[in-house]
Parts: C-alpha cells; structure tokens; sequence
C-alpha cells in the first residue's frame, strides 16, 4: 500500500515564494560575493528539500517507509509499539528542520507527546509512529486512515 504525500496551501506558498526570491536576487546580484552567497543558500535548501522532503509512505509485509527523493527512511514493523491518528498542534516547536519548506521535515517538541521526527506535508494527514525504543514519527499523507488501520492490524493494535 502507497500514499501520496500531498503539501499544505501554507507549503506551497512558502516554498514557490522562497524560491522565486532567491532566485531573483541572484539575477539581480552583481558581484561575486552575493552571488556566491545566494547560490549557497540555494543549493543547501534545495539539497536538504531533496533529501528529507516525504513524496510518499508505503507499507509492505515487513515495513512502513518514507519514501523520498534521494533516500528512503524505512520503519520495521517489529520494531513498532503503537500507531495512532493526530494533528501537530499549533503549539509545536521546530528544533531543527523544516516549518513548511517543500513539506514539514525535521525535529519538532510538543508539549503533548514529546519530541518527534517530522515527515509531512500538511498537518491534517498526520499519524503518530511510536517505537518500542522510544523513539516517534510523524508522519503523513493523504487517506492516512488506511496507513494506520493496516499497520495496527499488522503489529497486532487494537
């Protein structure tokens, strides 16, 4: 089973308006420095965007995944506690990562479970991966439901 990851309103505009600058003022750039500098910044967004930006979770007999563009983050099953529909709270801290730049990626703290890896594109198709390590994710993409209800059904959850 695959689902999309689809993006936020709020992403999008932060994404293609982010871009849109940078890209202007490196046209509008005249000496090397700034050039250097704009083209830096560029280069590490986009290259973080590439490689944590979620396109899509998957599920399959021994694991649940993130598939992104360069890389892909696999969760074994075995290794999962528990499974559970939520939506990131307005009241969630960014520790390091993305707060909307071609999805939400990176560590996040929320004072109601804690602190988290991040792997969405809006926040309303979250779930909540706990493993038995302690450690969490949360992830999304559209029809969410199915993602959990198959994975619970497969670690035994009730």
């Amino acid at each position: 089973m695959k689902r999309k990851v689809n993006l936020s309103t709020y992403s999008m505009i932060v994404s293609g308006i982010g871009l849109i600058v940078l890209l202007v003022a490196l046209y509008y750039s005249n000496d090397i420095w700034s050039i250097s500098l704009i083209s830096a910044v560029l280069v590490l967004l986009c290259a973080s965007a590439l490689f944590y930006m979620p396109l899509s979770v998957s599920v399959d007999d021994e694991y649940l995944c993130v598939n992104r563009s360069l890389r892909v983050k696999c969760i074994p099953l075995s290794e999962i506690s528990s499974i559970t529909l939520m939506q990131p709270t307005m009241a969630e801290r960014r520790i390091i990562g993305s707060g909307g730049w071609f999805g939400y990626w990176g560590w996040f703290r929320e004072s109601s479970i804690g602190k988290y890896f991040a792997y969405y594109g809006k926040a309303s198709d979250c779930f909540l991966v706990k493993l038995k390590n302690g450690c969490q994710y949360v992830l999304g993409c559209e029809n969410p439901d199915d993602i959990v209800s198959r994975v619970s059904s497969m670690i035994g959850q009730k």
